[in-house]
């Protein structure tokens, strides 16, 4: 009788060709054995330094293939892997730090003075990397005169903290495990025709979950070539899909909007380009014809932090069609309607998702975590209707979120930050459309007499306690803010203000 020992499995031995290229950024690549073995080097370097099981690591700076290295080396040691916001301010990024507890923090060169002005804050953390050009060389050299720790990674442990942020004004740390991430990546390979002779590009940062869920993993496992882009610039990713043949990435609405702008659209060479993934919300009408006029497939998807992202996607035999679906639910993702007050109709409702990409919970937030997962669901805040055709489409939110170039504002977050301004009484803030970024915010401010705010006053005294994308666009101060009998601020009655007013100046 054969042997079928753990280590006699054939699928135990590697089927990707360990000679081709796994990784490519500017003048730099690796290939999978070179990546395998940096990996392994760097987690010994990390063990070395004291880095253990349940530990978490924080990396702070662009997208950067040495950033996919220390995620790996973390994963290999059992530890957490934390992607920072970089354009949080250091104060944001503090807190951050702290609330998950994080033993290390990798940092690049654009960042090292953010680093520094945090070393006096994070004081938990006990070991601090620069990537600077050969600085993570001199760790993986150390780590190969120490014993690579044996550590089993069960599918249950937790892989990655998301910090996503919070309604009551402080961010939450998503924990997502390995078998979320995993079931994703299949989700995705379900979905898309992602093929091992594929080159995708990652140019969403890590510290979104789309970054590493969307392309970069599934391409990954498939044995692909991903192209890492630093971030986002529409000339240089033009540029990058002609020369690298890059089948596919991922983008929200302005991003594709930017590239279709671009100079260099009409006339650059997409014939490599089978399909993007993007979310967040629909593009304009005249974005999506200028891709097809190209022969790029745009797949709408919906997706959040909780999900690892993905919930659902819209397929290719269709989406031309249906330009503002946000698709069908992934293959092993469940989803649900739960019914709103006072609504009739039994096609939509508020979108609840579970299945095995959706995540653990909140990292220490145990109540958070219980409202989030209520009955086994994941309740999203968000209205879909799903039609008779199984296509789905987002409604409207029940949250008061903003969304700004595809980052995420939680009006709560900037309220508080707003209101702790000597002179301001109370403050809200809202969404207004922006030709540029999508929607951005737009604060009603309610101020004592004696105090002489000026919008741009307002601004300057938010930079550096908020990251720039939070900080409200638009300013305007009223005298009183609409409220319910109960004291709420009807934040329904801004929006329908703003809207008789037109556009926002």
């Amino acid at each position: 009788m054969a042997d079928f020992g753990v280590g006699s499995w054939p699928w135990r031995r590697a089927r990707i060709d360990p000679q081709r290229v796994a990784m490519v950024q500017g003048d730099r690549s690796r290939t999978y054995r070179e990546l395998a073995d940096r990996i392994d080097a760097l987690a010994s370097g990390l063990a070395a330094d004291g880095v253990k099981r349940g530990d978490r690591v924080a990396y702070l700076g662009v997208n950067d293939i040495l950033e996919f290295e220390v995620l790996f080396a973390t994963w290999r040691l059992g530890a957490i892997f934390v992607p920072l916001n970089y354009r949080l301010a250091a104060p944001e990024l503090a807190f951050l730090l702290e609330d998950c507890a994080a033993v290390a923090l990798f940092f690049d060169v654009e960042m090292a003075a953010t680093a520094n002005e945090l070393r006096d804050n994070a004081t938990q953390v006990g070991a601090w990397h620069s990537v600077a050009e050969g600085a993570i060389d001199q760790l993986i050299d150390r780590g190969k005169g120490f014993a690579l720790p044996e550590v089993e990674v069960a599918l249950a442990d937790d892989a990655v903290i998301l910090y996503t942020s919070g309604t009551t004004g402080r961010p939450k740390g998503a924990v997502l495990t390995h078998a979320n991430l995993t079931f994703n990546t299949m989700n995705q390979l379900a979905h898309a025709d992602v093929l091992g002779t594929d080159t995708a590009l990652c140019m969403a940062p890590l510290f979104h979950a789309t970054g590493l869920g969307q392309v970069s993993l599934p391409t990954l496992f498939k044995g692909g070539r991903v192209v890492v882009a630093p971030r986002f610039d529409p000339g240089a990713v033009l540029a990058a899909v002609r020369d690298y043949r890059i089948a596919s990435f991922s983008a929200v609405p302005t991003m594709l909007q930017m590239l279709c702008d671009h100079p260099d659209f009409e006339g650059a060479d997409l014939s490599s380009l089978r399909y993007i993934i993007y979310g967040g919300s629909s593009v304009a009408e005249r974005v999506a014809v200028a891709w097809q006029r190209r022969g790029v497939v745009l797949l709408q998807g919906y997706g959040m932090t909780e999900a690892s992202p993905g919930v659902t996607l819209a397929v290719a035999d269709g989406a031309v069609e249906r330009p503002v679906s946000i698709g069908m639910p992934h293959f092993f993702t469940d989803i649900a309607l739960a019914s709103l007050p006072g609504a009739e109709a039994s096609d939509y409702g508020e979108l609840l998702a579970r299945g095995l990409n959706v995540f653990r919970g909140y990292w220490n937030r145990p109540a958070e975590t219980a409202r989030a997962l209520a009955g086994g669901w994941f309740h999203s805040g968000d209205v879909v209707r799903i039609d008779s055709d199984g296509w789905a489409y987002v409604v409207d939110r029940i949250k008061d979120l903003i969304i700004s170039g595809g980052e995420n504002i939680y009006p709560a977050e900037v309220e508080a930050q707003l209101n702790a301004l000597p002179g301001i009484i109370e403050s809200a803030l809202i969404a207004a459309a922006d030709q540029r970024w999508g929607e951005v915010g737009l604060a009603y401010v309610v101020q004592s007499t004696d105090a002489d705010w000026t919008a741009e006053g307002i601004r300057a005294a938010l930079a550096g306690k908020l990251a720039a994308f939070k900080i409200p666009k638009y300013v305007r101060f009223v005298e009183q803010l609409p409220k319910t009998a109960t004291g709420k601020i009807r934040k329904e009655h801004l929006r329908s203000a703003h809207t008789n007013e037109g556009e926002t100046t």
